[in-house]
């Protein structure tokens, strides 16, 4: 598998559609959540990183650096935002339709994290315990070539460098609390259920190669 690589003008990031109707999701996530979280809270994160990347242009045009911190902060904030959203998007499918673990992601967990019923506990004990916001990423990490867990607070924090997100479970309360309130590990429970592992497993190979698509 092998995507044309076309780079991103500074302030040219779009909105990926959801490749599903907003009701698609029902009823693990509401068409109501769905749309409030698509439409309002992942397109503020690409307006906000539209804004940090054409504010930094100016930036470096007037050599005047005296935001930096915090446009470099919004930079990070809001483009992870942007990146983990829009994975988030692709590794959910409608209820019965995600299919299985496919033969790669099956033999790269059972390697690194002994089963499948390991790996799946840990993924959620650690998503379950993200303090305040944040999310519960399974990453390629290709310096180690394996997989690894990781706790994101916010989009960015806590961070291992060059993993590559094949896996991600937004627990924000943004993404859950209209439907669950503050039950966030019934939350897990059943978006468990909607995971699409055909996305998963393309996710693996492509990030494998260095590959991190935002869109199916």
């Amino acid at each position: 598998m092998q995507y044309a690589i076309m780079s991103v003008a500074p302030g040219q990031h779009r909105l990926p559609p959801l490749p599903y109707p907003y009701n698609a999701l029902e009823p693990v996530i509401s068409a109501e959540a769905l749309r409030i979280h698509h439409d309002m809270h992942h397109k503020a994160y690409v307006d906000g990183l539209n804004r940090a990347e054409i504010s930094l242009v100016e930036a470096r045009k007037n050599n005047d650096f005296k935001y930096i911190k915090y446009w470099e902060n919004q930079l990070a904030f809001n483009g992870s935002g942007h990146i983990l959203h829009s994975i988030f998007w692709t590794v959910m499918a409608p209820l019965g339709t995600g299919g299985q673990p496919g033969i790669h992601t099956t033999s790269q967990i059972n390697s690194y994290f002994g089963s499948f019923n390991a790996f799946r506990e840990q993924f959620k004990s650690a998503t379950e315990n993200v303090e305040a916001s944040g999310w519960g990423i399974l990453t390629w990490q290709p310096t180690w070539r394996r997989l690894e867990i990781l706790q994101a607070e916010k989009h960015q924090n806590l961070t291992q460098w060059s993993g590559i997100p094949i896996l991600v479970c937004d627990v924000w309360e943004h993404a859950y609390y209209l439907d669950y309130q503050n039950r966030r590990k019934e939350y897990i429970d059943r978006w468990w259920n909607l995971i699409n592992w055909h996305e998963v497993e393309r996710r693996l190979l492509l990030a494998m190669n260095g590959q991190v698509p935002l869109t199916l």
